[in-house]
């Protein structure tokens, strides 16, 4: 199996080495919207708000294992949009900017304004490196670690936190022993998931930014559920739903935390469901390549949640599959449509003949 690119390996940078990349949506007069990829963590928080439906989200699993070379987020072409900027209000990372003359719009009714920052105590800090160990985002560095010189039996240094790719999970202020870090969450929330419907491809868990996914290892009898949550790292942000390509998660935004001018309203948007991601991809197979083993189509989350024994490996036992199928010893995609853009089967894939490939949205 194919290795894949978490969230930390894509953002693993010190504050300041790199320029973010900067893609222009849209410009009108004086104004133009901007999206920084890097920023994203595909949560949709910012579709779920556009009263236009202009932005979409969409394939992404497939974009964090980096199996698929897009991006979260992209516009439509219509020209509907009002520029209104609720998109970039409610992003919780700061991906989206509204820039007048080439100035961002930023104010405290800006989330990635209001949150408080993730800061370091110095007086407090040991620099033991625990919070720079658990950071979901690699964004945590300890610089010039030293033995103090003043007699005391400390540990000398800098803690540096990346506050670009922070996600305010609060990883490090509860793993740090000296309660040196202090932090504050974007919403609070509702996870909930089916265990009837997950088919545990790890899609989610691969996804999720703030590393609150997981699966546990049980113990021989034990029975458990498919994918374990950590209530504390989660920052409800969203990603993981718009990731499962069987829709076994819901995660319902209850509040949004930082004191937030006019928060008010946007809670009300965000209090309804999130829409479901569009496709933005296709799947493209080399039947030539192909080894028709079956793998992909056992290991298809779709394929799985329609029959428990094509899950469980009978692959020829099953005439009938909705996403992939075998046929004359080669791969073949039966229904498009249905994919969930997880890339689940070019993960499983011994010889690449199966991968997901940007598809045209207007």
């Amino acid at each position: 199996m194919k290795t894949f690119l978490t969230h930390s390996r894509l953002n693993r940078c010190p504050a300041g080495r790199v320029k973010m990349r900067e893609v222009l949506l849209e410009s009108r007069d004086d104004r133009a919207q901007f999206y920084l990829p890097e920023k994203c963590i595909g949560c949709g928080t910012c579709v779920q708000v556009c009263p236009k439906g202009e932005l979409i989200i969409g394939s992404v699993g497939a974009v964090v294992r980096g199996l698929i070379d897009k991006d979260f987020i992209e516009k439509r072409e219509s020209g509907d949009c009002v520029f209104c900027a609720l998109c970039a209000r409610v992003c919780p990372t700061g991906a989206l900017e509204f820039r007048k003359e080439g100035k961002p719009e930023m104010d405290s009714s800006y989330l990635s304004v209001a949150i408080k920052s993730t800061t370091v105590d110095d007086e407090k800090c040991s620099h033991c490196g625990l919070c720079s160990d658990v950071c979901p985002q690699a964004c945590i560095e300890i610089q010039d670690r030293h033995l103090a010189e003043d007699g005391r039996l400390r540990v000398g240094g800098r803690t540096l936190i990346d506050l670009n790719r922070c996600v305010h999970c609060g990883w490090c202020a509860f793993i740090c022993p000296t309660g040196a870090i202090s932090f504050e969450k974007p919403f609070a929330g509702v996870y909930s998931r089916d265990d009837s419907i997950c088919q545990s491809c790890k899609t989610c868990v691969h996804t999720c930014p703030a590393n609150a996914l997981f699966n546990r290892e049980w113990k021989q009898g034990e029975r458990g559920e498919k994918v374990t949550h950590r209530p504390d790292a989660c920052i409800y942000c969203g990603a993981c739903a718009q990731a499962c390509p069987v829709r076994a998660i819901v995660i319902s935004k209850t509040a949004i935390v930082p004191d937030m001018k006019g928060k008010g309203a946007l809670e009300k948007k965000l209090a309804l469901p999130a829409p479901w991601p569009t496709l933005t991809s296709c799947l493209e197979t080399d039947e030539i390549a192909c080894l028709g083993c079956g793998n992909c189509v056992i290991a298809c989350p779709v394929n799985a949640l329609s029959d428990p024994y094509l899950a469980a490996g009978h692959l020829n036992e099953l005439e009938r599959k909705p996403l992939l199928e075998v046929r004359d010893g080669a791969i073949r995609v039966v229904d498009q449509e249905v994919c969930g853009s997880c890339a689940t089967c070019s993960l499983i894939c011994p010889v690449d003949a199966i991968r997901l490939v940007p598809r045209e949205v207007v």
